[in-house]
């Protein structure tokens, strides 16, 4: 990965391409260079949808390579939903193909002149950029399916649905599997409306002919992803949980906890909560014939995905994942999971964020506009989005707008973007992460609840203050540069749980490079990516006093546990000073 591709969408004639080095971008990857790139070159003050915003496409460090769980994928752009910096990470088969085909970023620019509708094509021999308006409002299997015609062969691509073109600030970019299925997405903070800005309706990547990426030292390389790979095996959490159920196994788990936020963050335990686990979910995939157990890339070795058929035994979704199951099933009161995967893949198709949009829903049901409980009224509300009707753009751009417009005091938003499947006052950790990660309210951005819940890498009380800082501090640090190298998130399990599985990890980027890698050179890439995005946010406008819940997580009491968010503003404030 040598060189950067550059699109500029406003160039006179249409959108021109331009590969440059890597310059002062030498050396990362993953969220490390789509921060590194948005923070130099997008002006903090900036339209989000304007000419001057960015967005930028990169595979990991360790991406294109032979290493396990290293197909992860970042994008990053300033977002239109939080007003921040962004990166949205995506699985899929895009990491590994593009770091293939030796780009370490593609860069979008400018704005264009009008609105045709561009393709982009890139494969060994170069890059070709085509108008395409037939692509026009076509949902992302549509534009998968025409892209099959057309170009066959074992393609990638990154699209965008209607919610793209629309601009709407839920709007995610699709990325396909290894079955060329656009079920994986890069979906927080609107990174899809600026693909949409930017009139790049799809991205088709095609590494036929190209070699895999050879580490510097074959030998240490192997052995330590040998040992890598045992580590992730042997971990009960990633080993056997994961591929068992997939992510929906923490469903129970979180609902026998009392974290589980149902009907908008009213209460901690959800009824229903047994019709849409992840023991129930993998139990019905199997006997309609789908998959209980599956990966979405090459190098995967932890499956936990799956596919899940409907009724007829026919292919609906992927396996609805535990952040999309509560968003429309628990948050909304929804206890059916066939309508929860219809849901599932109408996010898909029209490219909106399933976490955004549940809880979006969550709010419009405590506005009256339905019912919870009522699945086919979210399903409505959902395709109203899809279609862009009135009510559907302000549903599409997100909880805090439908909030605002529709007069609810409880919206579970921090930086105007939607809290995940936790509630923070069950689970204070989380809470800790939400309040302060540069992203907007992001469970991925320092996983708590690993420890919080799971008892992995230690035990702090989810329930009380003490601890959190330090453990939302530590994990966002390591969150950071995991993202950067493009390994999956779900690492963490086992490198916080066994030393020999992280020093495997260390092993491997040390034996990729050629370079000595320590652990301390671990903490430090990640100290630096979350220090650059930081200082955007700082430049945005951004102050400590955004850096905190809604006022009602430190006032309502939360059931069964009776407890409210207690760690204080002032030690909020200590999380980044290390």
């Amino acid at each position: 990965m040598d060189k950067i591709l550059r699109i500029d969408v406003g160039a006179q004639g249409g959108p021109k391409a331009v590969e440059t080095g890597l310059g002062d971008y030498k050396g990362l990857g993953g969220r490390a260079m789509t921060s590194g790139i948005i923070s130099k070159e997008v002006p903090p003050l900036c339209h989000p949808l304007g000419e001057d915003n960015k967005l930028v496409i990169a595979p990991g460090l360790l991406s294109g390579s032979a290493a396990a769980m290293s197909g992860r994928l970042s994008v990053g752009c300033k977002s239109p939903l939080t007003g921040g910096i962004k990166e949205a990470n995506s699985g899929g088969q895009g990491s590994q193909v593009l770091a293939r085909l030796g780009y370490a970023a593609i860069v979008l620019e400018g704005k264009p002149s009008d609105d045709t509708l561009y393709k982009v094509i890139i494969n060994q021999d170069g890059v070709k950029i085509e108008a395409d308006n037939s692509l026009k409002m076509l949902g992302n299997y549509d534009v998968v399916s025409k892209i099959k015609e057309t170009y066959g062969g074992k393609f990638s691509s990154l699209s965008i649905g209607p919610a793209g073109e629309m601009k709407l600030s839920a709007a995610t970019i699709a990325v396909t599997d290894m079955e060329q299925r656009p079920t994986r997405h890069a979906g927080r903070g609107g990174v899809g409306a600026v693909m949409g800005s930017k009139g790049i309706k799809a991205i088709i990547l095609d590494d036929a002919g190209c070699k895999i990426r050879k580490p510097k030292d074959p030998d240490k390389f192997k052995a330590a992803n040998k040992e890598f790979v045992a580590g992730i095996k042997k971990h009960p959490v990633s080993g056997e949980g994961l591929p068992a159920f997939g992510t929906n196994v923490l469903t129970n788990v979180l609902n026998e906890a009392g974290g589980y936020p149902t009907n908008n963050f009213s209460s901690g335990r959800f009824e229903g909560a047994s019709n849409i686990s992840g023991e129930t979910l993998a139990e019905l995939e199997t006997a309609r014939g789908g998959k209980a157990t599956h990966g979405c890339h090459t190098g995967c070795v932890i499956q936990c995905s799956g596919t899940f058929n409907d009724k007829d035994g026919k292919f609906l979704t992927k396996q609805p994942e535990y952040e999309t199951v509560w968003a429309h099933g628990g948050n909304c009161g929804i206890d059916d999971i066939d309508a929860i995967a219809q849901i599932d893949r109408l996010d898909d198709d029209f490219g909106l964020d399933t976490i955004e949009m549940g809880a979006t829903i969550g709010v419009a049901m405590e506005a009256g506009l339905a019912e919870f409980g009522d699945a086919q009224a979210a399903i409505n509300l959902v395709k109203e989005a899809g279609k862009g009707t009135p009510l559907g753009r302000i549903l599409g751009n997100g909880a805090e707008v439908t909030g605002k417009v529709f007069g609810v005091e409880r919206i579970p938003v921090v930086k105007s973007q939607a809290m995940p499947a936790y509630d923070p006052r069950a689970v204070q950790g989380i809470g800790v992460t939400y309040a302060t990660t540069t992203q907007g309210a992001d469970h991925t951005a320092g996983y708590a609840v690993a420890t919080n819940i799971l008892g992995v890498g230690g035990d702090v009380d989810p329930l009380k203050p003490e601890g959190q800082i330090e453990l939302s501090r530590n994990l966002q640090i390591a969150t950071a540069a995991i993202d950067a190298a493009g390994m999956c998130l779900f690492i963490a399990f086992p490198i916080l749980d066994q030393p020999e599985t992280f020093q495997a990890l260390v092993d491997i980027l040390s034996g990729f490079s050629g370079e000595p890698v320590t652990a301390d050179d671990v903490s430090a890439l990640g100290k630096s990516v979350l220090k650059t995005e930081r200082d955007f946010n700082t430049r945005a406008g951004f102050t400590s006093k955004d850096d905190r819940l809604p006022e009602y997580f430190r006032k309502e009491k939360l059931a069964p546990h009776n407890v409210t968010f207690t760690v204080s503003d002032e030690d909020l404030d200590q999380v980044f000073n290390w």
